[in-house]
Order: C-alpha cells, then structure tokens, then sequence
C-alpha cells in the first residue's frame, strides 16, 4: 500500500495520474489558462486552496543525448472547468532562457534520431518535431497506446496498449444493458478500477520518423500486464542501447496467488528470435526497473528479497547477460534504491530516502561502497543522466517540483526552472525545521516543525500532528497539493511531522518494526512528538489536532480511544477502522497479510490493534472522509466509523466523494476537501 500513498515525487505524481487515467480520462483544455493570482491573493501574502490549484506542475523531463538540452513538461489546472493543458518546454542544461515548444498540449517528450528529433504524446497521437518545436506532424499507424519509447537507434518503437481477452458477462450473453459481473477469482478490482479482463501489453514495430508498422504483441494471449498494476509505471520497461532487446517488468500471476504475492519478475525479450528469459527466476519478492548499462552488457534493477512483503529492502542489482549471472551491488546499504542511472560502464547514481530528505548517491562496479553525492533539506528525483549531465527534480515542504542541475563531482546543485515565480514572490512561505526528541524507550524520533508565516515565539498558536500514510515509506522533503505543510501553517497551525517507527530513511530496522505493532512503539512516537511540542511556549497545548490519510487514518481513529486528552479535534481520511471487516474486503492482500499479520480466522495478535475496539473511549470531535471507488481502504470503513461516533454522540461529519478514490483529484472536490478541513479544525482548535 506504502507506494501509492507517497506522492512527494514528480514522477510518483505522474504515475498516479495515469492510474487515474484507466477509468476517468481527464479532460484537455483546448485553449490557454490563465492562473495568474489575484489582486486579493496577492495583498493576502499567504497560501489558500485556490492557490495551491494555480501553481504550474512539472510532469516528465528528458536530457538530450549530448547533455545539452532538457525537454520537460508543465501542466495548466482551470479550476472552474477541470480541465487541463499540458505543454512542452526546453531549457539549456546550462541555463538562460525557456521555450515553450507545444501551445495546444503536448505530454512525454523523448528524444530520438540522436538528438535531432523529438516524439511526444497529445489527446492520444504520437507526434514528431523539430528540436526547435517546427514541424510537428501526427505519426501514422500507431492510436489506442498508452506509454511508447523509441529505440536509441530510432528505428524501432515499443509501445502498450490493453489487449481484451475475456469476455464480460455483457459479451458472454449478447445483453449490452445488463449491469452484472461474473467473478470467479481475487483481483476482480484493484485501487480504484474493476477488472474488464484487459490487460497493458508491450507492443513493438518499426518506425521511420513518420509512420508505425508492423506492430507485435510480445506479450499474445498472456494475462499479465506490463507494466504492472496499479502504478502502470513507464520506468519498468527500457530498451537496450543496439535496440535489440527489450527488458521489461511483469507479475506473472493470477488471482489468489496475484492478490497475496509482491513476486514480480524482470524479463529480458529478444527482437531477433522472439525468445524471453527471465533474469530474476528465484527471487520471490519485487523486481523491476531495468535500466541497460551504455554497453548494453548489464542491467541494473530495484529487487526486494521477500515475497509479499512491499516495505522489504530495495537493493541495487546488476543481471551480467553474457554470463547470466546477477549480484547484489549494494550490500550491506541500510537504504531503499529508486532512480537508477548509469553514468558508463562503471558507475551509477541512484536516490535514496534519507533521514528525512531524498538524496542522490552513487556506486561502483569495481569498489561496490556507496558515496553519498548531494546534501540539503529537499527530495531529490527522478534522475536523467546523459553524457555526464545530471538533471534532477527538486522539491521541499516549501518549494512544488522544480528542474536542477547536480554538479557529478561537487554534489552542487544549480536549480533551471523557475514555475511558480510570482506565486513565491507573493507568497509567504512559513520557517520549516528540523527537530529531534527522545521516545519513552530511548530511540532518537527526527520530526519536522513548520511554522506559520510571520511565526512569533511571544504568542500561542494551535498545532497539528501529521501522521503519516503508508505505513512505510518517507516522510521527507515533499510538496502535496493536498496534505500541504505550508497551508496548514498559513492557517495558523504550528504542523508536527514525526519520522516515526515504519518511516523509511532511518534504516531497514526502523522501517520493519511497525508490521505487526500498529497501535504500539510508532503510536508512541506520535504521543511523544506531541507532548515534547506541547511544552513550548508558543504551542497552546489545549489546542493541538491530529490529522492524516490511510494509515494516517488508521493513526487517528486509533488515537481517539487513547489519547489521554491531547487533542481536541481530529481529521481521519480512508483510514481502517475494524481489521476484520477490512481484510474482507481489500484487494491487495500482500499487505495485511504481512502488516497485520493475516486473515482473522487466524487470529492474529495484532488484530487488537483495531480501532473499533476502542471506540467506547471516543470522546473527540472527528471528520471522517472517504471516497466511493477506494478499493484499498473501502469506504464502509469510514461510514462504519462515523455510525459508532454519532451514536456515541460524539461531534462527527462524513465527507463522501462518489467520484474519487484513495485520493482525492478533481480540483473542485479537492478545494472543498480543503474548506470542509480547516472548518473543522478551525472550529475546535480555534
């Protein structure tokens, strides 16, 4: 579950939006958008939900081949429409000014013919033009994908497309009004869509600049899907350098053994005979992300040891294809793996989570160590290295995603973009620290503190615990355009942001403690960052919240039937209420059967972690708040939730959204998700 609840990322960001896609196809502009702040918003000096829906989003970005170049991608937001519009830019790697190379939308930039070609996406044709964004022309025989990429050589193009295999109930008995599934196995829904026994396919073809032909399902009659469900994450599937090869990422399984294993598998596909090997065979956890070596000699991979465990160790692999044989690069490194770049043959830059921020790291084929690169209070990722350029997306709690430039040697880092500039000249952002305490049983908790803008020590402000979802996962350095730090504190909220135990970034130790131990050393840490920041002079303690999504909700359902009176208000979104409801109805069951222990016929011990089964203690005004197509958490466990507050009379509200999911997307929904919160907290904290 930990993956999709962490959108700090701008790739992680782009990978739920094409999840989103699926199901709900989001709505293009067909004209420019203006989202320049207002005459009121700018004499106001402080974030607002309006304008956090105007700030310009950067999506995918791409070095040229020489390093010079990078193309990236922004999107436009028009609250009042919903629509979108998204455009290609281009930057000098070396600076100076943009170019606006699309006008009418443009998505996945790539470039291709060495340099002096650029394919890109728009309302669902693939595109050709100039560097200089000239002679842009639909490319013929190539509709209904989804991702594509070229091949290094240009010649060649892979791309996926759903391939319908089975029959609905609807096709199987020729009645096109009926409303009925037939389910005969798990893994009939899965986040926030129903099965319709389609399945993403890899596809390849010729391609000469102008036209595709010759299209091939390398994948016919297979019901897997690559890349795999729900994240559809482009970085699974890569091309070798000469373009022979494919490698690409798929969970060959089905059902019962889909919905309870994390045993993915990387495969390696041969244009020439048709033939595939699969270069991970053994390892029964998650592999994927191949990514060539320059010679075209080696992969590199993310590959976790234990099946059906999604938190375990991302390590670093390398598969030798000559010899077929695959190590562990980074062995004995304590950290989670993502982001893999290869600067030659040798050496390879990755990211990891760290101590509450995300930085860059590298490592060696020949020495093995791992050398930290960069320093900083901000996440760093995705990567793109090319001919010994680095580029990397930069965020912090006070800073949305922007373009910078990583000194390979130094670890300097030289921000590019600027896309919010009259947002940050007009609005002030509050003062974020770094704190440290010291739990009931003596572990060091790092937490971040944000303050509100115009932060004065000399007065009393309320406060609010952020739990954290996931429950592993980082809580480092990101920019949400839902749970932000920074609208919080211009609220006038001091916001606390604990590390606690099953945060990543601390150690593999610190992450894995929490699998099994819900309610138990991690709810700890919570009481102890509040009681260690209630004692401050500036924090009203009479005043604190808690506040948090998922297991975040999960965390404030628990804490409303044992919380000692710390708090007077709390926020639950999709959280889980009662573990043995829940396993009944989640989908991914990997998940609580390694987190909770299990199915509750079994028993399991930590099933006395269930919040319902305090809910005789709750006492605390609560907004509870769900969406009708989240299939990890349902949403019977938030109505299951408000039902025992209100009959225990407990000051309550249920924000349904019949149109969102585990997350809530849509720009009107999202800005009245912000009212409905700060007019809760606002009424009990204020």
């Amino acid at each position: 579950m930990k993956n999709l609840l962490i959108t700090s990322t701008v790739l992680v960001a782009l990978v739920v939006f094409s999840c989103i896609q699926k199901t709900t196809p989001v709505q293009e502009s067909t004209k420019q958008i203006n989202n320049s702040l207002t005459a009121e918003e700018k004499a106001g000096g402080v974030m607002t939900p309006e304008i956090l829906w105007k700030f310009r989003r950067l999506g995918s970005f791409a070095l040229s081949p020489d390093g010079s170049t990078i193309l990236y991608t922004a999107t436009d937001i028009d609250v009042q429409t919903e629509s979108r519009l998204t455009n290609i830019y281009k930057i000098g790697a070396a600076g100076g000014e943009t170019t606006q190379l699309t006008t009418d939308g443009g998505s996945s930039p790539q470039w291709f013919n060495n340099g002096k070609s650029i394919a890109f996406t728009n309302k669902g044709t693939l595109y050709t033009m100039n560097p200089d964004g000239s002679e842009q022309k639909a490319v013929s025989g190539m509709n209904d994908f989804e991702i594509f990429a070229v091949s290094p050589e240009g010649n060649k193009i892979y791309f996926t497309r759903r391939v319908k295999i089975d029959q609905t109930a609807n096709e199987k008995y020729n009645l096109p009004k009926a409303k009925v599934r037939i389910i005969n196995d798990l893994m009939y829904r899965h986040w926030n869509y129903w099965s319709d026994y389609s399945y993403s396919h890899i596809f390849v073809a010729s391609f000469n600049g102008s036209e595709v032909k010759d299209a091939k399902d390398i994948m016919e009659g297979q019901r897997f899907e690559s890349p795999t469900a729900p994240y559809f994450d482009e970085a699974e599937i890569s091309w070798s350098p000469d373009g022979k090869y494919i490698a690409y990422t798929s969970k060959k399984l089905n059902g019962i053994a889909d919905a309870r294993s994390t045993n993915s598998d990387i495969y390696l596909y041969d244009l020439n005979n048709s033939k595939e090997a699969n270069i991970t065979d053994g390892n029964r956890g998650y592999d994927k992300s191949p990514v060539f070596s320059p010679d075209g000699s080696k992969i590199a991979y993310q590959s976790m040891e234990r099946d059906g465990y999604e938190a375990d160790l991302d390590r670093l692999f390398i598969y030798d294809i000559q010899e077929g044989k695959r190590s562990w690069l980074t062995r004995g490194w304590d950290f989670d793996v993502e982001n893999i770049n290869w600067a030659d043959d040798q050496n390879i830059y990755f990211t990891c989570a760290y101590l509450g921020t995300a930085q860059i790291f590298r490592t060696s084929l020949s020495n093995k160590g791992v050398d930290k690169v960069t320093e900083g209070v901000h996440d760093l990722g995705p990567l793109n290295l090319k001919s010994g350029v680095l580029a990397s997306g930069i965020a912090s709690m006070s800073k949305a995603n922007e373009l910078c430039i990583v000194d390979l040697k130094s670890g300097t880092l030289r921000q590019l973009t600027n896309l919010n500039k009259e947002i940050f000249e007009s609005v002030k952002m509050g003062k974020v620290e770094e704190r440290h305490v010291t739990t009931r049983d003596r572990k060091d908790l790092q937490m971040w503190v944000i303050y509100p803008p115009d932060f004065d020590p000399s007065k009393k402000y309320p406060a609010l615990l952020f739990c954290k979802g996931g429950p592993q996962g980082p809580l480092g350095q990101s920019w949400s355009y839902r749970w932000n730090y920074q609208l919080m504190a211009a609220k006038g909220y001091i916001v606390i942001a604990p590390n606690r135990r099953g945060n990543s970034g601390f150690g593999q130790e610190w992450k894995e403690q929490i699998s099994g131990d819900y309610g138990g050393a991690n709810i700890q840490d919570y009481l102890d960052a509040t009681d260690a920041m209630a004692k401050e002079p500036f924090v009203d303690k009479e005043k604190i919240g808690a506040v948090g999504a998922s297991y975040g909700g999960y965390s404030v359902f628990y804490l409303a039937g044992m919380h000692g009176g710390r708090y007077k208000a709390f926020i639950s979104h999709c959280g889980m209420f009662d573990f043995t409801s829940w396993y009944g109805s989640t989908e991914e069951l990997w998940f609580p059967d390694k987190d909770i222990e299990g199915p509750y016929w079994n028993t399991p011990a930590s099933y006395k972690y269930s919040p319902h089964l305090m809910v005789d203690n709750w006492d605390t005004p609560i907004l509870i708040i769900t969406g009708a197509n989240d299939f990890r958490i349902p949403y019977t466990q938030s109505m299951e939730a408000f039902q025992a507050a209100q009959l225990k009379g407990v000051p309550s509200r249920l924000l349904f959204f019949e149109d969102e999911y585990h997350f809530v997307t849509k720009p009107q929904n999202a800005i009245i998700w912000q009212k409905e919160f700060f007019e809760w907290l606002d009424t009990y904290l204020k």
